[in-house]
């Protein structure tokens, strides 16, 4: 079902449904977010409430609703770009963010055209076409939320760009039965032809070397993807928000590391950190002080 909360019309009133909807579906950026100061954090809420919208409207629904509901929410992003008066609590958080920001509206588009990539195909012939796929649904968002974080140089981008990329594949590795269930394979096709697995082998959940090294061969690439975005963090504007991000790719990236624990068993087991192992992450970050 749709997403739908009783509300006072207000942009203040906005930011707290933002603040909800991250709470409950971004449970990593939300713990990450506490180092944030206030106005940033409110304002990534507000952005990532309309992202979410997009995705929820992707999973949750049938191809012809979800066509329509997509359409609604690119058109509202279009209307306030150019004017027009938000017309719920949401959208005027949203409208306040992009004008304060300064927050592309192509961002907007291209995340939208990435939630009809998953309308319109489920399976993804090489890494090229992943890449392309991770790129509209990952590191767009990551491009988003740097105009709120702040950075000193144009370089930062593209280290946004390979940070949500490694986020994205860390995601497809997890969820690689979830994702089978809605009958989406993300793992490139020429790659698991390559180590021998079939789409009956992750339909019987079968995990064998074959399937092991796969993992193995699919998390050093993700792996990878972060070292590439390890010097961006430097040219992040402040500590606060440096911070936040370091533990951003810190705790995603020990999402991997529960894969290798659980044997490559992404079946049985969703891999994920606890709040006491991500306390502890955030600690030893602190302890390190990288981001200073």
């Amino acid at each position: 079902m749709p997403m739908s909360y009783p509300e006072y019309v207000s942009r203040e009133n906005g930011f707290k449904i933002a603040a909800i909807i991250t709470r409950t579906f971004a449970k990593t950026f939300y713990f990450a977010s506490r180092f944030l100061p206030k106005e940033k954090k409110s304002a990534a809420f507000s952005l990532y409430a309309v992202c979410r919208m997009s995705d929820e409207s992707v999973d949750n629904n049938n191809s012809l609703d979800t066509v329509q509901r997509l359409k609604k929410i690119k058109e509202n992003i279009y209307s306030i770009y150019n004017g027009a008066k938000p017309q719920n609590s949401i959208w005027m958080a949203f409208k306040d963010t992009v004008d304060k920001y300064k927050i592309p509206a192509q961002y907007f588009y291209e995340l939208i055209e990435g939630m009809h990539m998953d309308l319109n195909k489920n399976r993804y012939e090489n890494m090229e076409e992943l890449y392309n796929y991770c790129y509209k649904v990952a590191s767009v968002v990551g491009l988003i939320m740097l105009k709120v974080l702040g950075y000193k140089d144009s370089r930062a981008e593209q280290y946004a760009v390979n940070l949500g990329v490694a986020m994205q594949l860390t995601n497809i590795l997890r969820d690689i039965k979830e994702d089978f269930l809605r009958d989406r394979i993300y793992l490139p096709q020429d790659e698991l032809k390559m180590y021998g697995i079939s789409e009956d082998n992750i339909s019987n959940e079968k995990i064998d070397e074959n399937f092991r090294s796969f993992l193995k061969f699919k998390i050093d690439q993700a792996r990878q993807y972060y070292i590439r975005s390890e010097a961006g963090i430097k040219i992040i504007s402040d500590v606060r928000s440096r911070l936040v991000i370091l533990v951003m790719k810190e705790l995603y990236s020990g999402i991997l590391n529960s894969i290798e624990k659980n044997n490559y068993d992404v079946f049985s087991r969703r891999a994920h950190l606890n709040n006491v192992q991500k306390t502890i992450d955030v600690l030893k970050i602190i302890f390190r002080g990288e981001y200073l």
